[in-house]
């Protein structure tokens, strides 16, 4: 018979190879993200053990712009991108190249504004003054020209009356300071930081302009031939997914756990003022993932008529939601724990 030593030590063996064996079967899955406070989404997810209770590692990327990384993602060197849309993902599907959008990431209200230099404040009064003016974006195709274009038209106007230079938002506000652009379409969490010190005044906002309502501006795109064979794991990544993204509505909401999701944002380095995060809103999110298609065909019309873009595709073409409706079914309903939060959005 074995002594309670022996036992005691063969428990233990059994309990260590399981978990090397459990280490051993995990599935990596390496995903690109744009760096805004809706990270902290996917953040959470990943530090609360969600993905990692599905036997999935998540590897994470920071990228400057997602008009960038379509070909890292078709060609498999990202399973998974997270950012906004842009003229180079229509182009993708033309070419039938293997991805597609499956959730949303960044919806109305979105808390972006175009700004203006300070010493123009009283010149430019009406998006019209801005034709001729150089105006920042962080992609030429990216979803902030599509921004900028649609407002632009509610003025008679269109992107071809301004000059857009190619910036990423960290660097706009020394282009501001030295006066190398005019105008710049900013996302949180940069808009309070230029607001606060003083680098740019809000002057448009595209939540109160463009149409149609909600727009979607950023999703989660996958890899199409990945995905084929390891359907049921993609299935149970976007369950812990949604997981994060609700727990990111919650705070938006300024539930329990904001203070956590702040703390969050500091530690990872996407913003570094905390009180900036208390003080200004973020930008929402679809707790059911939902994309709304009607805004991606409104966007692809968009690319297509200013010739980012030549694709035409029917809507079936344009998004999988079938992720985000089995996310939702395993889940059940999202339901708000701050009761009197008056927010739109994140609903």
């Amino acid at each position: 018979m074995m002594s309670m030593l022996e036992r005691t030590l063969l428990v233990g063996l059994v309990v260590l190879g399981g978990t090397a064996a459990a280490r051993a079967q995990d599935v990596t899955v390496r995903i690109g993200m744009v760096k805004s406070i809706s990270s902290v989404a996917t953040l959470t997810a990943i530090e609360k053990g969600y993905f990692k209770a599905f036997g999935i590692k998540v590897e994470t990327e920071d990228l400057d712009t997602s008009a960038n990384v379509i070909a890292l993602l078709a060609q498999n060197q990202l399973q998974v991108v997270e950012g906004g849309i842009s003229a180079g993902y229509f182009n993708a599907l033309e070419k039938n190249l293997p991805i597609t959008m499956v959730m949303d990431r960044v919806s109305s209200p979105l808390g972006h504004h175009l700004m203006i230099r300070p010493d123009l404040k009283g010149q430019i009064t009406r998006l019209k003054d801005l034709k001729g003016k150089i105006i920042a974006s962080n992609g030429q195709g990216s979803v902030s020209t599509y921004e900028v274009g649609k407002m632009l038209q509610t003025d008679g106007l269109t992107i071809a009356d301004v000059d857009v230079k190619v910036l990423p938002f960290n660097q706009m506000a020394i282009a501001f300071t030295n006066k190398a652009i005019d105008a710049a379409i900013v996302i949180p969490p940069f808009t309070s930081q230029f607001l606060d010190h003083g680098f740019g005044v809000s002057f448009k906002e595209p939540d109160d302009l463009v149409k149609p309502w909600p727009l979607t501006i950023a999703v989660a795109m996958i890899n199409t031939d990945w995905a084929k064979p390891n359907r049921d794991l993609l299935r149970n990544y976007f369950t812990a997914y949604l997981r994060g993204v609700r727990e990111y509505c919650q705070a938006y909401h300024g539930g329990s756990n904001r203070a956590e999701l702040i703390q969050r944002l500091i530690r990872t380095g996407t913003e570094t003022r905390e009180e900036l995060l208390y003080k200004y809103p973020w930008p929402a999110r679809d707790p059911n993932g939902r994309i709304n298609v009607d805004s991606l065909l409104d966007m692809q019309a968009w690319y297509k008529q200013n010739k980012f873009s030549s694709a035409q595709l029917p809507a079936e073409r344009l998004a999988d939601t079938s992720y985000a409706e089995y996310a939702v079914e395993k889940l059940g309903p999202f339901v708000l724990e701050n009761k009197d939060s008056k927010l739109a959005g994140c609903r």
